[in-house]
């Protein structure tokens, strides 16, 4: 043979071994096996609750007190008994001295029967009354300011009869002492982090967030900056995965080392994952991981590892690799670095990122969900050639419920991504048609 007949040999050999590999594996028995090999790192550190958004919580946090821990009002307006207005009516209207003056961070005295007491939004209730009137419902007649500026006193006049414990806020309303408030394993967000708050606590027990690498592959691949748009050489693309992984991977949790561009060359691929597993949970690239001779992600990492996925029977996104890389020893619990490579067209990078990458960066923070939220929606439009496989299609919910599609739905346009709000689940060979009901994937949850 030739030295000019060995690339279209090697051409064939490929084509030839393609149709000698097993057949796709489904995207859940993907997801499935991918998170058992998401054990949690159980790497754990403290920070304030005042910066631990988006943090997995490693304890979980039982209350140490009632909240609120008093009764309270709910509302400005006046303390009283209610049996002392049982009689009011349009016709028979009852009036109350006031001779109380009850604000937020205040402690009322007794209130006596037949009196009220004015009070403001928070402010504990006095002993005595058990509702509180607005202060819209009641008209204040012959009202002063005491000479010591302390509250205003008058009386008031009520027309309807007030049932018990209107506006008030009993003890233990919210949160009881000793309740389990927020469990381990919790993603933190501004809710639950208020609450937690709402019970003094200052600071939490987290997850170490993982540490990821990522490097891209491709000779053809130029980072903007690097030259001006006009002067890209032919067949050369700005890298743009790098850049949305980038801000994905931060979103899941990681801390991110970017390791740049590799070249397509074995040699310098198996160098460059090598030093990456040894200071990092994950290594994480995007291309290589197809079946073309210059793709170079998975003899390399089988020579370091084992590769334990290939292919999934998904559209975008079917060359998607998981593997995990040997590594010496260090300060790392395991001698194994996990790997996963995405495909290289951005659409598929983004979308494998969502379904697969993410669950396995939050389940190695030990989260308890992992899974994207989905919704149901009505299709405004026909999809009547489906793939084969499981696909994934950019589509936006719009004013009125229903679901627009995006005209190109192909792996390489990223402005699909940038217009979508959704991603449509639509199984294998499964027509839609204008009116259909159709599950999706909210992107919004994942931005």
């Amino acid at each position: 043979m030739t030295s000019s007949q060995a690339p279209l040999q090697a051409s064939l050999d490929t084509i030839s071994g393609a149709s000698k590999r097993p057949a796709l594996r489904s995207l859940d028995d993907a997801l499935a096996q991918l998170l058992e090999q998401a054990r949690p790192l159980e790497l754990f550190e403290s920070v304030s609750t005042f910066e631990a958004d988006s943090r997995i919580l490693s304890q979980d946090i039982v209350s140490a007190l009632n909240v609120p821990a008093f009764d309270n009002t709910s509302m400005d307006g006046y303390a009283i008994r209610s049996q002392d207005v049982s009689t009011a009516s349009k016709h028979e209207q009852v009036s109350l001295p006031v001779n109380l003056r009850v604000a937020a961070g205040q402690i009322g005295e007794q209130l006596a029967p037949g009196t009220a007491a004015r009070i403001f939004t928070g402010a504990p209730i006095p002993l005595g009354a058990d509702a509180v009137i607005m202060q819209e419902d009641v008209e204040l007649v012959a009202s002063a300011t005491d000479v010591a500026g302390n509250g205003i006193f008058g009386t008031i006049q009520i027309k309807n009869p007030v049932p018990k414990g209107q506006w008030i806020r009993p003890t233990a309303d919210d949160v009881a002492i000793n309740q389990l408030i927020v469990q381990a394993g919790t993603r933190l967000n501004a809710a639950t982090l208020g609450l937690i708050a709402s019970l003094g606590v200052s600071q939490l027990t987290v997850a170490q967030k993982p540490r990821v690498a990522l490097f891209s592959t491709g000779d053809e691949l130029v980072m903007p900056g690097d030259c001006a748009p006009q002067d890209l050489k032919p067949g050369a693309i700005f890298n743009s995965n790098r850049f949305f992984l980038k801000v994905l991977l931060e979103k899941a949790g990681a801390v991110v080392t970017d390791l740049g561009i590799v070249p397509d060359n074995r040699e310098k691929t198996i160098e460059a994952l090598q030093q990456a597993a040894q200071q990092h949970d994950l290594v994480l690239t995007s291309g290589g991981v197809s079946v073309g001779e210059e793709d170079h992600i998975k003899p390399a990492v089988q020579s370091l590892g084992q590769l334990d996925l290939w292919q999934i029977s998904m559209k975008p996104g079917k060359p998607f690799a998981y593997g995990q890389i040997k590594r010496s020893a260090n300060e790392f619990k395991s001698n194994t670095c996990h790997f996963i490579g995405l495909p290289g067209n951005p659409v598929s990078s983004f979308v494998t990122f969502i379904l697969l990458v993410r669950p396995f960066l939050l389940a190695l923070q030990g989260a308890h969900h992992v899974s994207p939220q989905y919704f149901q929606a009505v299709a405004n439009f026909d999809w009547l050639k489906p793939d084969k496989r499981r696909e994934f299609l950019r589509v936006k919910r719009s004013e009125n419920g229903q679901l627009e599609l995006f005209p190109n739905q192909s792996s390489a346009v990223l402005t699909s991504m940038v217009w979508a709000n959704a991603l449509l689940d639509n199984p294998g060979s499964q027509i839609i048609r204008q009116g259909d009901v159709v599950r999706c994937l909210d992107l919004a949850g994942i931005f």
